[in-house]
């Protein structure tokens, strides 16, 4: 029963799952960015490379929809609008794209791009301010994240973190997240993916992507981001490891 629950994963990985999506929810509400990357790593070394992207991207999609709704207010909907113009366009070009990609790739893509954006120097200023950065943007980011799922990091610094306050930040990333992930959804979807088959496991993990939430929206802007950023390096760093390893060792 619970196998079936899990599709076919163990009770140990379905809570690893939960754990990991609970954790990677928090982390970006309280420090902004980082817990899309962490999940999918995680996921990376449990579930089958076919189910990453789309499922990954319907449990973010929970994850940055309730932080979105909880930060509405502080939502900047001129910058929102022209970056979601450029995720729509980037959307129809990706129906192509993920049909051309052998599968069996995917896991090692993502431990090599999440090294490169764990370690590459990202802009220190946003290139997102007026409507063609925020256009590029949302192609671009959105082209990635259907390729590797963690475009995060790559969007925080389009749209500048630094730039407002943590709230209206918050409300923003979330926002724009919330809608890369829905056309993923989308274009995997019409690509012939069996969400159904996942959909309890998804929503457990949602669930767990809420609370995660609550406890980081509390704790946003009280922890130090320094600590935080080495331990999150150090972390992803191990998980894309392992990931090349595994892939290698098959």
């Amino acid at each position: 029963m619970l196998e079936t629950f899990l599709n076919g994963l163990s009770t140990g990985d379905g809570m690893v799952l939960l754990i990991a999506s609970f954790i990677g929810s928090a982390m970006t509400a309280a420090f902004g960015v980082g817990g899309g990357a962490f999940l999918i790593m995680v996921m990376a070394g449990i579930m089958p490379a076919l189910a990453l992207i789309p499922v990954h991207g319907v449990v973010q999609l929970g994850s940055n929809a309730s932080r979105a709704v909880l930060a509405r207010q502080h939502l900047d909907w001129p910058r929102f609008f022209w970056f979601c113009l450029g995720a729509c366009a980037a959307a129809l070009v990706s129906i192509w794209l993920i049909g051309a990609i052998d599968t069996r790739w995917i896991p090692l893509l993502i431990a090599f791009f999440v090294l490169l954006i764990t370690w590459m120097p990202m802009p220190s200023v946003g290139l997102g301010r007026h409507a063609p950065g925020l256009i590029s943007g949302g192609v671009l980011t959105t082209l990635g994240s259907m390729l590797v799922g963690a475009s995060g990091p790559l969007v925080s610094a389009w749209l500048n973190k630094d730039a407002d306050n943590r709230w209206h930040y918050t409300a923003l990333f979330s926002s724009v997240m919330t809608v890369q992930h829905l056309l993923k959804i989308l274009v995997f979807g019409v690509a012939g993916f069996a969400f159904v088959a996942w959909l309890p496991l998804m929503l457990a993990m949602v669930v767990a992507g809420y609370f995660g939430t609550r406890l980081g929206l509390l704790l946003l802007g009280k922890w130090p981001e320094s600590l935080f950023q080495k331990i999150y390096k150090c972390c992803l760093t191990l998980l894309a490891l392992r990931l090349i390893f595994m892939h290698f060792m098959q």
